[in-house]
């Protein structure tokens, strides 16, 4: 993390662009993502000291509580892990343990490192696979010529100036559908399922990559077009250029020190309420598993030991009938920032219908512009979109934003399944009126369609 690490306000401006609203909730993360920054700017021994603020966000599905982690964690450049708390059983039970969402995250943490380090290399990797390409195409080599006085043998003029002439076909794409013959790994053992009471991914054991290294590897002669050969050697060279043990030590570093879980339905395992999860899972027992990971631990992963103590984890739950205050309290005291989310108003649907980067009316203008077709929706017909996706929420079950997804596609629905052929179309109020009312109207119809 360097001096250009961006600020809260800066943080929460960059959530503007993909989520409205919810300002509380963006300045909390926002001030929880510095912290992180200035942590590292703290002298060493008190550095230690200082833990990350795990946050609680309240509030109904589809209002922005996982898009606002997410984006956080891209602009972060952190490994990120969204997990849901019910998938958890206690220990002793059948099912997934709590340890195992750290291993997922090294999972990612190390193929983003490796991912990132590829890039970097890729222009050495394509250099290196096309002096390989040449060796492949060039004819057989001439009589050698004697050694010199170094023990080498010089490679004549002729050799290489066909050499210099071929790369320059390879570059200009010449040569692509030309075939040539490379020697490809050959797999040994088919996928071998393992079973075990615990799931193998808990043991972090890869049984796979342990027995192949215990055989020689075989190859085969395959014969693939000068382009597939060429990004099949580079993905070789970029194995062969990326030091694994450089990008395992980095990836377990930004996973220990910049690492963010988001831990969804955490209100589906708080006490209270109506117990549906069964007998065969204690809501109390998952907490109480996942209380020391968040206090801080050592969990063993294929890649090494990793410790907890500063990844950043932020909950999320609706709370309809359980409360913060459900939770076990050691597990409360672990998530000191609580913050509660809007529902979400017609205002806020017409907002997010148009301003954010990924906003939907875009998404769909830009799917049916790939037929040609130029679609344009008056300010009157987004407003009725809205004020019908916030109508079905109170009426049914509130789904937030996603309700939006649900009236656009029955809106559209005729124009995706057979574009007209007019190459310009308006969505109007009338249409959206036309479209919507009779379905919405129906209190059956829109319970199954909207």
């Amino acid at each position: 993390m360097n001096q250009s690490y961006p600020t809260p306000r800066e943080i929460v401006d960059h959530l503007d662009k993909y989520i409205i609203g919810q300002t509380q909730a963006k300045k909390s993360v926002a001030i929880a993502l510095r912290n992180r920054w200035r942590r590292q700017q703290v002298p060493a021994p008190l550095r230690a000291e200082i833990l990350p603020n795990n946050i609680i966000m309240i509030g109904p599905t589809g209002v922005g509580k996982t898009e606002i982690a997410r984006r956080l964690a891209d602009l972060a450049g952190a490994p990120f892990l969204k997990v849901e708390a019910s998938k958890y059983t206690e220990v002793g039970y059948v099912g997934r343990d709590v340890e195992s969402m750290i291993r997922d995250l090294v999972d990612i943490g190390v193929n983003m490192v490796k991912s990132e380090k590829m890039e970097e290399l890729r222009a050495r990797a394509a250099r290196g696979a096309s002096e390989r390409l040449l060796d492949l195409l060039l004819a057989p080599a001439e009589p050698e010529a004697p050694a010199g006085d170094g023990g080498e043998r010089p490679a004549s003029d002729s050799v290489r100036t066909t050499r210099a002439k071929l790369r320059e076909k390879l570059i200009g794409g010449e040569l692509d559908e030309r075939e040539v013959e490379v020697e490809a790994p050959q797999s040994q053992f088919p996928t071998i399922e393992i079973f075990s009471p615990m799931g193998m991914e808990e043991l972090g054991v890869n049984f796979q990559e342990l027995f192949s290294g215990l055989m020689p590897k075989k190859t085969r002669r395959r014969k693939m077009s000068v382009r597939e050969a060429h990004r099949f050697l580079t993905a070789q060279e970029l194995d062969r250029l990326v030091d694994m043990d450089e990008v395992i030590a980095e990836a377990l570093g930004r996973v220990q020190e910049a690492g963010i879980i988001f831990i969804d339905e955490i209100d589906k395992i708080a006490g209270g309420g109506d117990r549906t999860a069964g007998p065969d899972v204690s809501r109390e027992g998952v907490q109480r598993d996942i209380l020391p990971i968040v206090e801080g631990s050592a969990v063993m992963t294929k890649y090494g030991m990793v410790r907890t103590d500063h990844i950043l984890f932020i909950a999320a739950g609706a709370f309809h009938s359980a409360r913060p205050s459900d939770l076990i309290p050691e597990l409360q005291g672990r998530f000191p920032i609580r913050v509660e989310l809007d529902s979400l108003t017609a205002d806020d649907f017409e907002r997010i219908l148009t301003e954010p980067k990924s906003a939907l009316v875009l998404q769909y203008q830009a799917l049916l512009k790939t037929e040609g077709i130029r679609l344009e929706f008056q300010k009157e017909a987004v407003r009725r979109i809205a004020e019908f996706a916030e109508r079905v929420n109170s009426e049914a079950e509130n789904i937030g934003a996603r309700r939006l997804q649900t009236v656009m596609t029955t809106l559209l629905e005729e124009i995706l399944f057979e574009p007209p052929e007019k190459k310009r179309v308006v969505i109007t109020a009338r249409m959206v009126e036309k479209t919507l009312s009779a379905i919405i109207e129906n209190e059956d119809l829109s319970r199954y369609i909207l």
